[in-house]
C-alpha cells in the first residue's frame, strides 16, 4: 500500500487507515484480529481509534492484538480525546485535566507508552482553546504523544488552533484534521479544506463511503444486517438516504460497471485522491468487508470519470467561497 506523508509532517501513513469504531460492539476480537492482520498484511499502517468507541472497548481490543498479532512498531497507532466517557470532572471535556487524564486511560488500554498521533475529537466551547492546546503540548512533550491532530473541527476552529500552533514558541504543530468527507458530504471543500491545506494539516476522511450508502447496498431495500436496519445507527445512515444521494450512488455504480469494480472501490478511490487527502478512515463490520475497500488501492479513476463525479456531487458555493474559487 502506498505511503504518504501525513501533512507538512516527517509521519508516513499508508493511503487507507484502518478504523476501529465497531471493535467490541458489531466486531467481536477475533474478527478484529483478522482485521488486522489481513489489513497489515498488505501493507497498511495507520489504525484509528478513539477513546469512546465501544466505551472503551475498541482501544482495550486494540492493546491486546498489538505485538501478539502485529508488532506495535509496524503500526502507526492514532487515538482520540475530548468525547464524554464518564460522569464528573475528568470524564470528558478538552480542559487539561480531562485530556491529560483520557490520554493516560488510552494509553492503559492500549497497552502502550505513548500514541504517534493524538487528536482533538471535538471542539470544547467551554474550555479556552489556549488551556486545550496547552495540554496537548504536554502531552508531546511528555513522550506519550508523537503528533497531534483535530477531528470535526469547522474552517475557522481548524485555522484558529492551526495558526495558535504554528505561532506560540515551543508548541506542537498540528498535522492533520479528521473530518466526515465522501462524495455525499463535500461541505468541508468550502473552508475547511482550503484551511487546513493552509496550514499543511493533512485530511483524513471519516466515512468515506457515505455511512455505507455509496456502496449501492441501499439502493434497493434495506439490508437486516446492515447499520440502516438497526436502531442504533438507522438515523446515521438515514442523513444519506435523499434524492440527491440516489442520483450520486446511481453515478457511482454505472462508473464501477464500467471499470469493471465495485462502487464501494470507486467512491474510495475518489475520496482518497482529493486534494489534501491523505488517507479516509475506513470501518469494516468483519473481514470481508475490509477486503473490499482494500482492492480501491489497486484503482486510479480516469479523468472523464472523475470530472463526472465531481460534477453529480459538486456543491454550491455561498459568500464569500464562491469569490474565491
Amino acid at each position: 500500500m502506498e505511503q504518504r506523508h501525513l501533512g507538512r509532517s516527517g509521519l508516513r501513513v499508508s493511503r487507507m487507515a484502518l478504523g476501529t469504531m465497531t471493535w467490541g460492539g458489531d466486531t467481536e476480537p477475533d474478527e478484529a484480529a483478522s482485521q488486522l492482520s489481513a489489513f497489515v498484511d498488505v501493507g497498511g499502517t495507520f489504525v484509528d481509534t478513539a477513546d469512546v468507541y465501544s466505551d472503551g472497548e475498541a482501544e482495550n481490543i486494540l492493546g491486546a492484538l498489538l505485538d501478539d498479532v502485529v508488532p506495535r512498531e509496524s503500526v502507526v497507532l492514532a487515538t482520540k480525546a475530548v468525547a464524554r466517557r464518564t460522569d464528573g470532572p475528568f470524564g470528558g471535556g478538552a480542559s487539561r485535566g480531562a485530556l491529560l487524564t483520557a490520554l493516560e486511560q488510552s494509553l492503559n488500554r492500549l497497552d502502550t507508552d505513548h500514541v504517534d498521533l493524538w487528536q482533538l475529537h471535538a471542539w470544547d466551547a467551554t474550555v479556552p482553546l489556549e488551556e486545550t492546546l496547552a495540554a496537548v503540548d504536554a502531552a508531546v512533550r511528555s513522550g506519550k504523544v508523537r503528533y497531534a491532530g483535530i477531528s470535526n473541527y469547522t474552517g475557522w476552529q481548524t485555522a484558529t488552533a492551526a495558526s495558535r500552533q504554528a505561532f506560540t514558541a515551543g508548541a506542537a504543530p498540528l498535522v492533520s484534521t479528521q473530518v466526515e468527507y465522501s462524495l455525499l458530504e463535500r461541505g468541508i471543500e468550502r473552508e475547511v479544506v482550503p484551511a487546513a491545506e493552509h496550514h499543511g494539516l493533512g485530511i483524513l476522511p471519516w466515512a468515506p463511503l457515505g455511512r455505507g450508502v455509496l456502496t449501492g447496498k441501499y439502493r434497493a431495500s434495506t439490508p437486516a444486517d446492515s447499520r440502516g436496519a438497526s436502531a442504533k445507527y438507522a438515523s446515521y445512515v438515514e442523513q444519506h438516504r435523499t434524492d440527491r444521494a440516489g442520483r450520486i450512488v446511481q453515478a457511482v455504480a454505472t462508473a464501477a460497471d464500467g471499470l469493471g469494480t465495485s462502487p464501494l472501490a470507486v467512491a474510495l478511490a475518489w475520496v482518497r485522491d482529493r486534494p489534501g487527502v491523505v488517507a479516509p478512515v475506513v470501518g469494516a463490520r468483519d473481514t470481508a468487508q475490509l477486503l473490499g475497500s482494500l482492492i480501491a488501492e489497486e484503482l486510479v479513476l480516469p479523468p472523464a470519470i472523475r470530472a463526472a463525479l465531481d460534477d453529480v456531487s459538486d456543491i454550491e458555493l455561498g459568500y464569500p467561497e464562491r469569490r474565491l474559487s
